[in-house]
């Protein structure tokens, strides 16, 4: 049930929460404020009559207090780059019309993920079947082990009638039944599938969305097919490395879930994507359209720098890049603000990176989204001073 968040009160009631989670679940530190956070009223007086967006107005609004819960779909379209802030509303119902009848493309899609994860099933037919693997089903020499739905099932039962040895003699037992697999590529794949069943089941577990095992073994499914198909990427978990950097990798690759509520998580996104706000991002995204005359490499003339975020306009100021792969993210210094913010503990406790993680694991839904994102700036100030003195 949504309801409706007065002056100063929390969003907690947008999101589905279940029941018996209540008590385990981080309180939401978002509160929507009259003045600050954009409104829903203040949404609608940001068009013009014929509908063009005053985005620099909306960005201000975002970066101080976020967005209303009940508009934040239709302000992400223009975050994220779906449709031009200078768009009347009739150039943008266009667009809507458009991509609702590009149907063949949405069919070839579904046809085209339809055919990869069948050629994953052929590979494992856990994929596809409503199931999660939890468990190695084979080991790193090619061999098959036991199926682990049923493992995990009968060593649960041995469990309460023998002790916890039965159960860890079992766990690797291989089973002969079956062949080697001898490729590669297909033994480091099965590898993968019990980590990403894990890391499922991990899913904000305290949604009631996340409830439903059928969206469970859906998004299973999307992710084994999609570490098969992208090979280079694959699933990233442990893979990637990172060296001492290891700490840091979850709050990169899951931009700060872990570490905030539900409802922070999504006001975090929100005024990241408005500090680093580019007016071209649509016309980076949208080749040739119809609807908008737009055509390939076309930039709008930006009439104003406020049109920009706050964190972009200070890049476009100082010029600042790294090296030549652009402007540092905002989610670094994002990062550098966890650890300032830990750091008197972090020196005192810290001895390798294990304490390291294990203390940054301790503002699991603690971060304060909005003063992460102050001294997150103030970081970025100071390293565009610091380059700039190093400039010759």
């Amino acid at each position: 049930m949504l309801r409706r968040a007065g002056k100063g009160e929390v969003a907690d009631g947008f999101y589905q929460i279940r029941s018996d989670c209540t008590h385990k679940v981080p309180e939401t530190k978002f509160k929507i404020k009259v003045g600050k956070t954009l409104s829903v009223r203040k949404w609608h007086a940001a068009f013009t009559r014929e509908g063009r967006l005053d985005i620099a107005s909306v960005l201000n609004r975002i970066q101080k207090g976020g967005v209303h819960p009940t508009i934040r779909g239709e302000v992400w379209e223009f975050l994220l780059g779906c449709f031009d802030p200078g768009s009347t509303f009739d150039e943008r119902e266009q667009i809507r019309e458009k991509r609702s009848l590009n149907i063949v493309t949405d069919d070839l899609c579904r046809i085209q993920y339809a055919i990869w994860k069948q050629e994953c099933k052929d590979m494992d037919s856990h994929v596809g079947s409503g199931k999660i693997i939890t468990a190695p089903i084979i080991t790193e020499d090619g061999k098959p082990i036991k199926d682990p739905l049923v493992l995990l099932e009968a060593t649960s039962d041995q469990h309460t009638m023998q002790g916890s040895s039965s159960s860890s003699r079992n766990e690797n037992e291989v089973d002969k039944s079956e062949n080697c697999v001898v490729d590669k590529q297909i033994i480091e794949w099965k590898l993968l599938l019990h980590q990403i069943g894990l890391d499922v089941l991990r899913t904000d577990r305290s949604m009631v969305f996340y409830e439903n095992k059928e969206n469970l073994s859906k998004l299973w499914d999307i992710l084994a097919v999609y570490a098969w198909i992208d090979k280079e990427i694959g699933y990233c978990q442990e893979t990637l490395g990172g060296g001492d950097y290891l700490f840091a990798f979850r709050m990169f690759m899951v931009l700060f879930r872990r570490e905030l509520s539900f409802g922070d998580s999504l006001y975090l996104w929100e005024m990241m994507w408005a500090l680093e706000y580019d007016p071209d991002i649509f016309s980076t995204y949208e080749h040739i359209d119809a609807a908008t005359g737009v055509t390939p490499g076309h930039r709008q003339k930006v009439k104003s720098i406020h049109q920009f975020g706050k964190y972009e306009r200070d890049n476009m100021k100082n010029r600042a890049t790294s090296d030549n792969d652009g402007p540092v993210p905002i989610s670094v210094f994002l990062v550098a603000s966890v650890l300032k913010e830990n750091s008197a503990k972090l020196l005192q406790e810290a001895r390798g990176i294990d304490d390291v993680i294990r203390i940054l694991n301790d503002v699991n839904g603690n971060l304060d989204a909005k003063k992460a994102c102050a001294v997150a700036l103030k970081l970025h100030r100071k390293y565009l001073k610091k380059i700039q003195g190093k400039k010759p």
